[in-house]
């Protein structure tokens, strides 16, 4: 009985696993975080490429 003890009360202690998830979740969180930020840098990119293409459009009629 007390080997079961034991080995309960190591895998209660044991961390690793949930340092492991941790890692996981910080690493979706950061994924997420850098997708949205390019798509918001892609959309500014896009409009500053028109207004360019338009000014220079303008500029030669």
């Amino acid at each position: 009985m007390k080997t079961i003890f034991t080995a309960v009360q190591a895998f209660m202690a044991d961390e690793d696993g949930v340092t492991a998830i941790e890692y996981g979740l910080i690493a979706a969180l950061v994924g997420v975080g850098v997708a949205v930020a390019a798509e918001a840098l892609g959309d500014g990119i896009s409009a500053t490429f028109t207004n360019v293409t338009t000014r220079l459009a303008n500029a030669i009629k």
